[in-house]
């Protein structure tokens, strides 16, 4: 659009510093403004019509407005008329992808899945995007680049994005997981030499990898380590290391196990020097690990390209969680550019028929699945485990944080138009025997003997 400026006007920038209306740092900048006012046009348009609907006789909506005012309008309005969704429909139906070429970063694990696999299974073709999926080497790059814009979204670990939003560690951004990626997955794996030390008691004085502080390994790890009775902090060292490099520091004998994402686990089988102790699913059968994640801003500035992104991720899930696709999936992205892992190892996670590096070949369909679902209760259940390791001060609107950041209402729409089954909404968590109210986070994090808040 800037191409059209008038150039005879002072106010025109015609060089390719900053924009050409000289109000934004950059043209990217500019652009992103123009299409948040385009989306702003098409919410008063549709604003226009309801009132226009609602008052045929424009002296008596003017008359009412100055009597209530404008904001208890809106509201009452809102109460009456689904605006909401006409807003969504109307811009869905009026406007092409503001964006097709995008980018998303990923870490070449299995919990992606849904992300790798719909580049080279077409699955974001098929939604009219040019996606490039940017293998990335940890958590903490993601983060970064995510934030600055170069990931127009990115493969995140479910509490990164209620890390970014709460500003727990950084300032705080707005940012969104409309999905999750994939659920169970992960599992606590040994170093071959401590076969014989099964019972977690005899763990003191370990040292354990985990992903990232703000994941939930770390909050599974410290979860099962308090439960049998030792101090995740005082006890044991918990540290965080990149994936791709967990097996080489197990190898190296730098760490003493790790609770981390597969490929991982298995890939420490394959190569001799590591047994899974036990599967995450062991600990919560059913939660959560990585979500699909973007900011807000990019949510809000580009809402048919956003639509499209995560519909054509809902679509990847859908396959991925058909048993019978599994095997196809680990051929497609086991290779360098995705996950550079044998295919056997993939497959054995993506199956759940997988040798546990004691000599046994074990069977568990469920070690892997995705429901991409954001459920509150998720949000609610990670931010009490923040808050219980002292990650999260002061008070916590738990509730609040969780339905701005999981945006489960637009998960639940796109499924419905992909015809996937709708969600659960009474989903029980129940972690260790223990069972997990949403509605009483505080009381949760007080019950726990061993905490740092």
């Amino acid at each position: 659009m800037s191409a059209f400026r008038n150039p005879f006007d002072w106010r025109t920038r015609l060089s390719h510093s900053g924009c050409a209306c000289g109000r934004h740092r950059s043209a990217a900048e500019h652009e992103q403004a123009e299409a948040l006012a385009a989306q702003q046009m098409q919410e008063r348009v549709v604003e226009g019509a309801v009132m226009r609907a609602l008052f045929p006789d424009d002296a008596l909506r003017r008359r009412f407005l100055h009597a209530v005012g404008g904001g208890t309008a809106l509201a009452a309005v809102s109460a009456l008329f689904p605006l909401g969704a006409a807003k969504e429909a109307f811009a869905q139906g009026s406007g092409k992808l503001e964006k097709s070429k995008l980018s998303v970063g990923f870490i070449p694990i299995t919990c992606a899945t849904p992300i790798i696999m719909a580049h080279p299974l077409g699955f974001y073709a098929k939604h009219g995007l040019d996606v490039a999926v940017v293998k990335t080497a940890g958590w903490a790059v993601i983060r970064d680049k995510a934030i600055a814009k170069e990931y127009d979204a990115a493969h995140m670990l479910s509490p990164m994005p209620l890390a970014i939003s709460t500003g727990t560690g950084s300032n705080p951004i707005a940012w969104t997981a409309p999905a999750i990626e994939n659920i169970n997955g992960q599992a606590i794996t040994l170093s071959i030499k401590h076969k014989d030390k099964r019972d977690p008691k005899s763990w003191k004085g370990f040292k354990f990898a985990v992903p990232f502080d703000y994941s939930m390994h770390n909050y599974l790890l410290r979860y099962y380590l308090a439960e049998h009775g030792l101090d995740p902090d005082r006890d044991v060292q918990i540290r965080s290391v990149p994936p791709p490099e967990m097996v080489a520091n197990l190898r190296a004998d730098n760490i003493d196990g790790f609770l981390a994402p597969d490929p991982v686990n298995q890939r420490a089988v394959y190569d001799g020097v590591g047994f899974i102790h036990t599967l995450s699913k062991e600990i919560w059968n059913g939660h959560p690990c990585c979500a699909f994640a973007a900011s807000k801003e990019f949510v809000t500035a580009h809402p048919n390209t956003y639509h499209a992104l995560l519909k054509a991720i809902l679509d990847a899930t859908a396959y991925a969680r058909k048993p019978e696709n599994r095997k196809e999936i680990a051929a497609a992205i086991a290779p360098a550019n995705y996950l550079n892992q044998p295919v056997t190892v993939v497959e054995q996670v993506l199956t759940g028929t997988y040798a546990d590096g004691l000599g046994n070949v074990k069977k568990d369909p469920n070690r892997i699945d995705f429901d991409p679902f954001p459920y509150d209760s998720f949000a609610i259940w990670i931010l009490t485990q923040m808050k219980r390791w002292g990650q999260i001060k002061g008070d916590v609107d738990y509730a609040k944080v969780a339905r701005e950041v999981f945006l489960a209402t637009d998960a639940a729409r796109l499924m419905k138009e992909l015809g996937m089954p709708p969600a659960d909404p009474a989903k029980p968590i129940v972690v260790m025997g223990k069972a997990f109210d949403p509605k009483q986070p505080a009381a949760y994090v007080n019950s726990f003997a061993i905490k740092r808040s």
